[in-house]
């Protein structure tokens, strides 16, 4: 694997589409775990954001040249940051940069303003690369041509690393800028890429011209890449979760003709090995009464719903996963098994049933997972709180740990849990950043780091926790990467188990990985800084959960 322990690096990201908030803490939680020491690496994330106007501390809102009031028709946002600079815009066909880098030291303070300069020196090497002569100008940052401003820059420096960065006009609707004075300059047109071209740019086309020169920006040895899809270009792509959803794969009444099986395999689909195979014993006394109290009390577990296969290891031990907000989620997953489509009403007796159900089972770790429910406002915040309360009102001494959804980046829904103070806030990454478009249908790399940093800024006595799946179609260096990413914005405990296919409509399975390569996992992981990764072909996000927390203490 490249880039493992002991080596800093600069590592790449394209992220996609993302909300100006969810980017700007994510930058927030890279820059403090390099200045608190939890990474000695540099990072820059690219990106395009929803349209958005921001105003820096040189601006006072005054170059915005609409009434406020007009942002929401026009579908866009305005903020105040706390770069340099004074008003920009930011939109779809827009390519934003952050560096979060170490800046060189100098007598007196740190090279901010040489900072500024490599990025223009980027820049303008990029744009060269692209046929387009650019410079920069006297007295002004940014970059420029014949026609304007192609580039705009805007950082901060704090305590010896840098955050902001960058935007390049792409390919972006320019009326926008027609809305503000750009940068504050009155008298200076705004260009883009794709003007000074005279033919059809891609964001996708400028990354990849732009890759071989952000080692200007950095001083860290060798760049660990690693892009998301790009859903913009010229090419429609499309994304294997989106063709199950249309044929039905996540409906419990899905007609859908199941594929020609061999000796339970796929076309393509390697054997499974000796290691895979799960010891059964449907008559332990302890797995029957689980499974009648669960009944009983009408609750869901995630065990049966996802078709977990320590199933028999953990009720046999006397613990569960308990699913809130029923057996319906409102997304689709190309690993998961769970049934998609509109859910019912939310049973708001459910809190005291689990509650009574995780006391009777005398547990001393509780779990608490839901599917995901974008029909509701709080997407269900609400409900695990009052689980939480109901479960410490009974045990008080329970730790209890919830695996939730991402709320769609709601704040205060978050915030609504993290009220309830539980032990282990656990939100899953799933998979690698290349691989998120393929296999989910909503979520997003950027937004479930930025969940998990927030996670820890709301409740820093709490543990954070996520979980990803190998098997799907990642690589070993690509699962290295990820573990930098989740140990950069501050996750505690990171779970890594193997994709086994529920159905033979769902996801292939790529391959089976070996024990020693899990057990290489954990051995990086854990270099990084991650307190505890419970690694392991079985494992699953629930699975040793209570022996995982421990492992912290």
């Amino acid at each position: 694997m490249t880039s493992g322990p002991g080596q800093s690096t600069l590592r790449t990201r394209w992220l996609g589409r993302v909300r100006y908030d969810e980017a700007w803490d994510l930058q927030k939680a890279i820059w403090e775990g390099k200045t608190i020491g939890r990474t000695t690496d540099d990072y820059v994330l690219l990106l395009e954001h929803p349209h958005t106007y921001t105003v820096g501390r040189n601006g006072d809102g005054s170059n915005l040249t609409i009434p406020q009031a007009r942002l929401k028709e026009i579908g866009a946002t305005l903020i105040d940051v706390d770069r340099g600079g004074d008003i920009t815009y930011h939109g779809p066909g827009q390519l934003v940069g952050y560096p979060i880098v170490e800046i060189p030291k100098l007598d007196g303070g740190f090279d901010a303003v040489g900072h500024i300069r490599r990025i223009e020196s980027m820049l303008i090497a990029t744009l060269a690369d692209l046929g387009i002569e650019a410079w920069t100008e006297e007295g002004f940052t940014g970059v420029w041509t014949d026609r304007g401003k192609v580039a705009a820059i805007g950082v901060k420096a704090s305590r010896g690393v840098a955050t902001h960065g960058f935007s390049v006009n792409v390919d972006p609707d320019m009326s926008y800028f027609g809305h503000i004075v750009p940068c504050g300059i009155p008298d200076r047109p705004v260009t883009s890429v794709t003007e000074l071209a005279g033919r059809a740019i891609s964001i996708e086309e400028v990354v990849e011209i732009m890759l071989p020169h952000l080692g200007r920006i950095s001083t860290r040895e060798g760049n660990e890449i690693q892009l998301g899809a790009f859903v913009r270009g010229s090419a429609k792509r499309s994304f294997e979760v989106d063709r199950m959803v249309e044929a039905g794969v996540f409906s419990p009444t899905s007609r859908t003709e199941t594929p020609v099986m061999i000796r339970g395999l796929i076309a393509g689909e390697p054997e499974k090995p000796d290691w895979m195979k799960v010891k059964l014993d449907l008559t332990d006394k302890r797995f029957l009464e689980l499974k009648r109290l669960n009944s009983e009390l009408a609750l869901n577990t995630v065990c049966e719903e996802a078709g977990c296969p320590n199933i028999y290891e953990c009720w046999s031990s006397g613990t569960s996963t308990l699913m809130l907000l029923g057996d319906v989620c409102t997304r689709a997953c190309s690993f998961c098994d769970v049934n998609t489509g509109k859910p019912g009403e939310v049973d708001r007796t459910e809190p005291a049933r689990a509650a009574m159900a995780v006391e009777q089972m005398g547990l001393k770790h509780a779990v608490l997972t839901s599917v995901n429910r974008d029909d509701l406002p709080d997407g269900g915040a609400s409900i695990f709180v009052a689980t939480i309360d109901e479960i410490r009102s009974r045990l008080p001494d329970c730790d209890v740990e919830v695996l939730i959804p991402d709320f769609k980046g709601d704040r205060d829904a978050l915030e609504t849990v993290m009220g309830g103070k539980p032990s282990v806030l656990n939100h899953n990454t799933e998979t690698v950043l290349r691989l998120q478009r393929d296999i989910r249908t909503a979520a997003n790399y950027a937004r479930s780091l930025a969940v998990l940093a927030r996670a820890k800024w709301l409740y820093p006595a709490g543990t954070v926790k996520s979980g990803l799946i190998v098997g799907m179609g990642e690589t070993d260096d690509e699962i290295a990467g990820a573990l930098a990413d989740l140990n950069a914005v501050g996750v505690d405990i990171v779970t890594i188990g193997q994709y086994l296919r529920p159905t033979a409509n769902h996801r292939k399975v790529q391959r089976y990985v070996h024990p020693d390569t899990f057990a290489s996992y954990k051995t990086i992981g854990e270099s990084y800084g991650i307190g505890h990764v419970e690694s392991g072909p079985l494992v699953r996000s629930s699975y040793h959960a209570k022996e995982s927390l421990g492992a912290m203490t």
